[in-house]
């Protein structure tokens, strides 16, 4: 059975981004563009605050809020050259997509974010990589990127090498744990989305064996995989995908990570009971607080989310953390302090479940 290296039962911490205040937004909206001194200066200053935020909410891992990165997606192209930045065609927003077959372009640029965060707090760190199969879904279009690679396959292939190498530096700077975000494997969560695939355990298959593959042999860090459930598409009143977590369980299962962390407050997820299925060896990190803006779960709501699973799950295994992130796409408006208000909220939680399960 898993048994958590924290030092403390029921562990806190949030999923990875914060809410990026206007003048953030303004920073990577390249306001500084021509001038990366002053970018930097501006932005580590921001990121002091967000890191003193989760401090003195009481949490005992921190992030930096994924604040340098502009597009938590399009980070791969700081690391990979192939890639053309345009707008989508749907919704006008930033979009990177693959043109060209990868190759190396600036390794290390997420591992200096925890470089940084050594710096500056003694609690520990959680880092934040794209899954391969995300990538894909996100970034492989049947024409634009058809010359370089026919079939979205071999580029979730070619993603795997770049997201390894900057997983061995972000442990090597220092994270304590490293989370690979995968939303794409929990679209097989959905029944009308599994109808879309002519296999639908095949290619969840294929997504648990890339990120497999990304983590095969790496030691000396706590690897973890998130569950997203897409609750940033609630926050931007996008399509949101329901479904527990039943028909993916055994792909869970085969996954080499040591964590999980799941959502459950978001509505369609279904019961804590399914956790009784996972491997006893998997610390599972709890979405117990909604990420949703307008939501905040008093610290009794979230104790009671807990005790639900704990009728499933030994405390040992459980960190308690909100659903999802708090900054879902450059276009979320996500109030700052009513998320400070949240994660306090949580650190009530998990100190009363420590005085009751001690």
């Amino acid at each position: 059975m898993a048994t958590n290296d924290y030092g403390i039962l029921f562990p806190t911490s949030v999923v990875g981004s914060l809410p990026r205040p206007a003048y953030v937004k303004d920073l990577i909206a390249d306001d500084y563009r021509g001038a990366p001194d002053q970018y930097r200066r501006l932005m580590q200053h921001a990121i002091r605050s967000a890191v003193a935020m989760q401090e003195m909410a009481g949490l005992d891992v921190v992030t930096d809020g994924e604040w340098w990165r502009k597009s938590y997606i399009g980070v791969i192209a700081e690391l990979a050259h192939g890639f053309e930045l345009s707008r989508n065609p749907a919704d006008g927003r930033p979009w990177t997509a693959v043109t060209e077959t990868l190759s190396p372009n600036k390794p290390g640029f997420i591992a200096d974010e925890v470089k940084f965060l050594k710096t500056i707090t003694k609690r520990k760190i959680k880092a934040t990589l794209p899954s391969p199969a995300l990538l894909g879904e996100r970034m492989w279009h049947p024409e634009k990127s058809k010359a370089a690679y026919p079939r979205v396959e071999d580029f979730v292939r070619d993603c795997v090498p770049i997201l390894r190498r900057e997983l061995e530096l972000l442990r090597d700077a220092g994270a304590t744990i490293i989370q690979i975000d995968d939303p794409h494997l929990c679209l097989f969560v959905d029944p009308q989305v599994r109808k879309k695939y002519d296999d639908a355990d095949r290619a969840a298959a294929f997504d648990v064996e890339m990120v497999n593959q990304l983590v095969d042999g790496i030691t000396g860090v706590k690897l973890a995989l998130h569950l997203c459930r897409r609750a940033g598409a609630r926050v931007r009143g996008e399509e949101s995908h329901g479904g527990a977590y039943d028909p993916i369980i055994d792909h869970l299962n085969r996954l080499n990570v040591q964590h999980l962390t799941m959502e459950f407050t978001a509505p369609g997820a279904g019961d804590t009971a399914v956790l009784r299925r996972l491997r006893e060896d998997l610390e599972i990190g709890l979405g117990c607080v909604s990420c949703h803006p307008g939501q905040v779960d008093s610290a009794e709501t979230i104790v009671e989310r807990v005790e639900m699973a704990l009728q499933h799950v030994a405390p040992q295994r459980l960190t308690l953390n909100p659903d999802c992130g708090f900054a879902p796409g450059s276009a979320a408006n996500v109030d700052g302090d009513e998320v400070y208000e949240k994660l306090k909220n949580e650190v009530e939680a998990a100190h009363r479940l420590r005085e009751k399960y001690a």
